[in-house]
């Protein structure tokens, strides 16, 4: 717990209505988005601006209270989750819309901003903002940074590290420190900026964040295509980026995924086959007509039984959304439903989800396929019960081999959704020992006492073998 002369140092910098530490109130920030997992805080507090996360952060270095930024804890890693107690911070205070410059081309915010939000903002002024999690409407920007988000669009126009061009943060002894600018091109010095963004609130707090934007495209369409064959979907992805076509989404449903959403959004999507592909691409008229025209070419060509393109914008509209449901749609079916992510090169994809419908009968659990077909980072996942302690060890050990195949394929143990606690004892299959030790050496370079959300991003202890997929 934190000791009282702590805390009364806490109240006057925040005030009394912004330090919570009732049982209740800490039980409430226990928890985020990841299954079966939950560590109590010591409080909660919400500051107003930069100079008081600077003048909480000395106290905490000062006393080495464990510190946890939080947004809308919408992470699936346990990043989230104060593993050590001491204190969570809130920025519900701190999440204005601070300038959008037209004529740079950027937008400035505050950690707390709703992503959809500043994505509606910037489209007002006829600009565009690309990374779109699924999570958009209730996650926030600062945590989007800190887990280098992805979403459908990732494909065409990358992810949030892509357009994070300068950043506001206070290092874990109460410095403030600003990386980047509106600039083109900046090579002074290492490049912060980067490092910053997907460090997990490992490395410091971000208190303000300026991205780029990009005019917004004339028109976007959607398409359909039907496969009574995996492995025919997958070789389309590859077929239509080796035709130098990047639309703008490229999404993977199998069929036990597409049950389950159409059961859930009832929008007349087929169930009677292997997979679909959900391709988006947006541009001038022109572009697009041509870019599909090509597209649907392909997709016949690779076998597929059905192209067709979305009958009107509200059609496009329902089938992107009901992508985007694919979580909340599979999480109806059993109490507990772990997602996660992994990606592999496009050319292993079909390989991958084999390898990944061979590891759930193995394991005999029931595994959903759906993702980024494009960029090659799938989301296996699973329906499952926490209460069901035999099958939630067989979940854990399938989940262990299909990261393992991940990278016998030459791709990751995650593409989007961050290491934080459930992902960090895979993180040396990925990196060696020699790879940990140089990023142990940056946080404890800028982090020595180890108060920035402590416990994640490297495990206590690593995991003694590689499990590899036969």
């Amino acid at each position: 717990m934190i000791a009282n002369e702590v805390k009364q140092k806490f109240i006057e910098i925040v005030g009394q209505e912004n330090y919570e530490d009732s049982k209740a109130t800490r039980l409430s920030y226990s928890y985020d988005a990841t299954p079966n997992f939950q560590s109590m805080p010591d409080a909660i507090i919400s500051p107003r601006n930069t100079k008081e996360v600077s003048e909480i952060v000395k106290i905490c270095n000062q006393y080495e209270v464990p510190i946890v930024p939080r947004g809308s804890a919408s992470n699936l890693c346990g990043g989230t989750c104060p593993l050590e107690g001491g204190l969570v911070m809130l920025f519900k205070h701190m999440n204005k819309l601070l300038e959008i410059d037209e004529e740079n081309l950027t937008v400035t915010v505050e950690p707390g901003v709703i992503t959809l939000d500043m994505i509606h903002a910037v489209e007002a002024k006829g600009l565009f903002y690309p990374p779109d999690p699924s999570s958009m409407k209730i996650s926030t920007i600062g945590g989007n940074i800190n887990e280098n988000s992805g979403g459908l669009r990732g494909l065409k126009y990358g992810v949030t590290r892509d357009y994070v061009i300068a950043l506001e943060v206070v290092l874990a002894n109460g410095d403030v420190i600003r990386t980047g600018g509106k600039l083109a091109k900046d090579v002074a010095g290492y490049d912060l900026t980067r490092l910053y963004v997907g460090s997990e609130g490992t490395l410091g707090i971000i208190t303000e964040a300026t991205f780029k934007l990009v005019p917004m495209p004339e028109t976007k369409k959607v398409m359909l295509a039907l496969y009574h064959d995996l492995e025919a979907a997958a070789k389309t992805v590859s077929t239509i980026i080796a035709n130098r076509i990047i639309p703008a989404t490229m999404e993977f449903l199998d069929q036990q995924t597409l049950k389950v959403v159409e059961d859930f959004a009832q929008i007349g999507l087929p169930t009677n086959v292997a997979a679909v592909l959900l391709i988006e691409q947006d541009g001038s008229p022109e572009t697009v007509e041509k870019d599909l025209k090509k597209i649907a070419e392909i997709c016949k060509a690779e076998n597929a039984v059905s192209v067709e393109i979305a009958k009107s914008d509200e059609h496009a509209e329902a089938l992107t959304t009901a992508r985007r449901s694919a979580l909340s749609a599979l999480a109806r079916l059993k109490p507990t439903t772990i997602l996660e992510d992994a990606t592999v090169p496009r050319s292993e994809i079909a390989t991958m989800v084999n390898g990944i419908n061979r590891i759930a009968k193995k394991y005999n659990v029931d595994i959903c396929t759906f993702g980024h077909a494009g960029d090659g980072n799938l989301h296996p996942t699973c329906p499952t019960d926490a209460r069901d302690h035999d099958e939630m060890e067989r979940v854990e050990e399938a989940f262990a081999e299909i990261f393992a195949l991940a990278i016998e394929l030459g791709g990751t143990i995650t593409g989007e959704h961050g290491v934080g606690v459930m992902k960090a004892p895979y993180l040396e299959w990925k990196f060696g020992k020699e790879g940990i030790a140089a990023m142990k050496a940056i946080k404890t370079s800028l982090d020595p006492k180890n108060i920035m959300n402590p416990g994640k991003i490297f495990a206590k202890e690593s995991r003694k073998r590689l499990v590899v997929s036969k």
